[in-house]
């Protein structure tokens, strides 16, 4: 896994940790928050798939997971590929902030906040949809603690990085 590079003009260019190849090394904290970043990317883009599956096959997940009968309607489809269009390309995204991750280090912050705050708002949505509980706490719960999760593993990068520095 190539590290995160840096701008010539970053102040931690000159850290202790920077080496000859003019790119920082990462500590294992910032390691570990780039590789759940990735790991969430290229599963997200997944959702790719999804945006071009056969109606059918849309049709038949639904009912193995227990749902009403999947409405057979333009609007229904072009909902869910558009939902699986916007996931795949939050996976693209989470990627390009983990190539060029110094670069992009400060969005890292509000990125667990949205994530925090979009697990939240879809408890609220699938409540009002009257989806399974299992389905309702499964996707809040784990996307809030997905938000979580990066917010923790990037503090804990920062204060290595402040360590580091001081």
């Amino acid at each position: 896994m190539p590290e995160p590079s840096i701008s010539p003009h970053s102040p931690t260019r000159s850290s202790p940790s920077a080496n000859t190849s003019g790119r920082r090394a990462a500590s294992i904290h910032e390691r570990r928050l780039i590789l759940f970043l990735r790991g969430v990317g290229v599963i997200t883009l997944l959702a790719f798939a999804a945006a071009v599956m056969p109606q059918k096959w849309m049709i038949e997940t639904a009912e193995a997971l227990g749902f009403e009968p999947f409405p057979n309607s333009p609007l229904t489809f072009y909902l869910a590929r558009n939902l699986s269009l916007l996931y795949g390309f939050v996976g693209v995204g989470l990627l390009v902030v983990t190539l060029d991750f110094d670069r992009y280090r400060p969005l890292v912050r509000y990125m667990a906040w949205g994530t925090m705050a979009f697990g939240v708002l879809q408890l609220v949505v699938d409540a009002q949809s009257s989806l399974p509980a299992w389905w309702t706490l499964g996707e809040s719960t784990s996307t809030f603690l997905g938000g979580l999760l990066i917010g923790w593993l990037n503090r804990s990068a920062l204060a290595a990085d402040q360590q580091i520095n001081d």
